[in-house]
């Protein structure tokens, strides 16, 4: 399909002045029972990372982000800048010469570009209510996350994302400090829900 995308593109005389952006909401998808969770992890659809769509666990969260921008972004180039899709907004809005505000996301127009990303996040922050309300902080190469249990928190993993890329080691117990420093982002970064169906604390 992209492919058939980039081809109109090109038969419309449009692509060199078009961006093209490859990129996903989430991990691979588990809808359709089990047979497609099996199929999902025969094929090892989250290469080695660990879970799926609705875990907060990498392969749940981490996805592609591919652009094609003829002149701009540099083909083939890859940037270590670590960002969230709430960077979109932000990112278009510079490339538009938009203002937005508001916001817990960042331009990664540099980035894209091949410069220095100046800007940086202090740590990313996830929240999901499936399955027992749970939370997940990024900062640096360290990941915590926090499962709940009856609306209230039952226990913390973390691991090193840069040494245990498929978290499969969890070091809570040998640092407890760097726990309870994530666990605090947590506590500052989500915000009661108002919606009377979710009725997170």
């Amino acid at each position: 399909y992209i492919g058939n995308i980039l081809q109109q593109l090109k038969k419309l005389g449009l692509d060199k002045n078009t961006i093209v952006v490859f990129a996903s909401d989430n991990g691979t998808h588990i809808e359709g029972g089990r047979r497609m969770q099996d199929a999902a992890e025969f094929f090892r659809s989250s290469g080695p990372l660990r879970g799926l769509k609705r875990d907060l666990y990498e392969g749940g969260i981490r996805v592609p982000f591919i652009v094609k921008w003829p002149g701009r972004v540099p083909a083939a180039s890859t940037s270590s800048f670590v960002g969230a899709f709430w960077d979109v907004l932000p990112t278009f809005a510079a490339i538009s010469h938009a203002n937005v505000s508001n916001t817990d996301g960042l331009s990664v127009l540099p980035a894209l570009k091949g410069q220095t990303q100046a800007a940086q996040h202090d740590y990313l922050y996830w929240e999901f209510y499936e399955n027992g309300f749970k939370q997940a902080v990024r900062k640096e190469e360290w990941k915590a996350i926090r499962f709940y249990k009856e609306g209230k928190p039952d226990r913390t993993v973390l691991y090193n994302l840069k040494e245990d890329v498929g978290e499969k080691n969890d070091l809570s117990k040998s640092h407890p400090g760097k726990v309870n420093e994530l666990e605090a982002l947590m506590d500052k970064a989500h915000q009661p829900s108002e919606s009377k169906l979710f009725q997170i604390k």
